[in-house]
């Protein structure tokens, strides 16, 4: 497999606020921009021949605001990327928009479940998506990848990837923190922060 650095998208009002995101449009807030530019001179620095690489983001707007960040940082045309569907966020239906603390409010114990089996749990609501559901649309793209890539996408998207590039165990890739203003870089058949 080609070298491959993933990038989560900087960081929103909703991130801010614990509001879950899923699939919902947001914009990335002053720090998610500050996120990005640091990103775009880090990997400026790490990738040497920026054209060798294939530049790739979900279609997203606040994963296509931090790849256009990033690759102007890096002086590059802005808007010289593609975008693949199958990297959007995992869809957490009708409690997309709450903080947990809301969902229990209107309907006591309704995240409990969740706590459960992060990993195959099916919020309500049309379209909703398990982070298993979510790998299973994720894993095409991974095994696709046939030159060097910068990937900019989600949290949900980087968890499933542990779970396919390093078999780590549902409950940890579910549960584990995905930073935002750090690079993932794959390379070898494993994963490392930088």
């Amino acid at each position: 497999m080609p070298l491959i650095y993933l990038l989560r998208h900087g960081q929103t009002s909703w991130n801010a606020e614990g509001r879950l995101q899923g699939q919902a449009e947001t914009d990335i807030n002053d720090l998610g921009r500050s996120q990005a530019t640091a990103n775009g001179v880090r990997l400026a620095g790490l990738l040497g021949d920026a054209g060798a690489f294939d530049f790739v983001a979900s279609p997203m707007r606040r994963t296509r605001q931090t790849m256009e960040l990033v690759r102007g940082t890096m002086g590059l045309d802005p808007l010289a990327y593609r975008t693949d569907p199958r990297l959007i966020e995992v869809s957490f239906g009708d409690w997309q928009g709450h903080t947990f603390v809301e969902l229990d409010e209107a309907n006591p114990g309704t995240t409990a479940e969740r706590s459960k089996d992060k990993w195959n749990f099916v919020p309500p609501g049309v379209g909703a998506e398990s982070y298993r559901m979510m790998a299973d649309r994720v894993r095409p793209w991974f095994e696709a990848v046939d030159r060097p890539t910068v990937c900019v996408t989600h949290g949900g998207v980087i968890r499933a990837l542990f779970n396919i590039v390093e078999n780590a165990p549902q409950k940890r890739s579910a549960t584990m923190e995905v930073h935002q203003d750090r690079i993932l870089r794959y390379q070898d058949a494993r994963l490392e922060w930088l």
